[in-house]
C-alpha cells in the first residue's frame, strides 16, 4: 500500500510517501510545499492543493493521511491551518483516494511509542525506521511521520474490522 501523508500549513505543507510492503515500510519521497508569505491566503492555498494534485498524480498513493489541528493558542493561526488542512483534504478526495486523519498524539504513539514524545524523538524514529540518510527536513519528517502512523493503524483496523464480523 502507498500513503501520503501530510503535515498541512499555510507557510509549509509537508508531504511524505511510502509503501508498505507486507512488514516493512520503503520510503519513497518527501519534502516541503513552501508558499510565499507575501501571496494572499487563497493563491497559497492553491499553491498546496496544485502540489498536492502533482504528487497524488505522480506517485498515485492509495490513501492519504493527514494530521489533525492541534489547539493552538492563537485563533488566527489555528484558523489558516485549518484552511491548508482543508486543501488536503480535498486534494485527496477529488483524487477518489480515502482520506485519514490522525492527531499528533496518534502519530507519535504510532512512531516513538509515547504520544508526549519530543519533536527531536519523533524525527530520529523516522528516519531510522524509513533508513535515511540523515533526518529530513522538519515539516516533511512530520509528514512521513503521519504515513507511518497510517501504515501501523490501517493493518491494525482491518484485524478488528475481521474480527468484529468473526463474532
Amino acid at each position: 500500500m502507498r500513503i501520503l501523508g501530510i503535515d498541512p500549513g499555510t507557510r509549509i505543507t509537508g508531504y511524505g510517501l511510502i509503501e508498505k510492503q507486507g512488514n516493512r515500510l520503503v520510503h519513497l519521497d518527501n519534502g516541503a510545499i513552501c508558499t510565499c508569505s507575501g501571496d494572499e491566503l487563497p493563491l497559497r492555498l492553491k499553491t498546496i492543493h496544485d502540489s498536492l494534485t502533482r504528487l497524488i498524480a505522480e506517485f498515485a498513493p492509495e490513501a492519504v493521511a493527514v494530521e489533525q489541528i492541534f489547539v493552538a493558542r492563537n485563533v488566527l493561526s489555528a484558523l489558516k491551518l485549518g484552511h491548508a488542512r482543508g486543501v488536503a483534504l480535498l486534494a485527496g478526495v477529488n483524487a477518489g483516494l480515502p482520506v485519514h486523519e490522525y492527531t499528533a498524539m496518534q502519530v507519535k504513539s504510532a512512531v516513538v511509542g509515547y504520544g508526549k514524545a519530543a519533536k527531536p524523538q519523533v524525527q530520529q524514529m523516522v528516519r531510522a525506521l524509513m533508513n535515511l540518510p540523515e533526518i529530513a527536513q522538519e515539516d516533511a519528517s512530520d509528514a512521513l511521520a503521519v504515513a507511518i502512523c497510517h501504515a501501523h493503524s490501517c493493518g491494525l483496523a482491518g484485524r478488528l474490522q475481521a474480527a468484529a464480523r468473526r463474532r
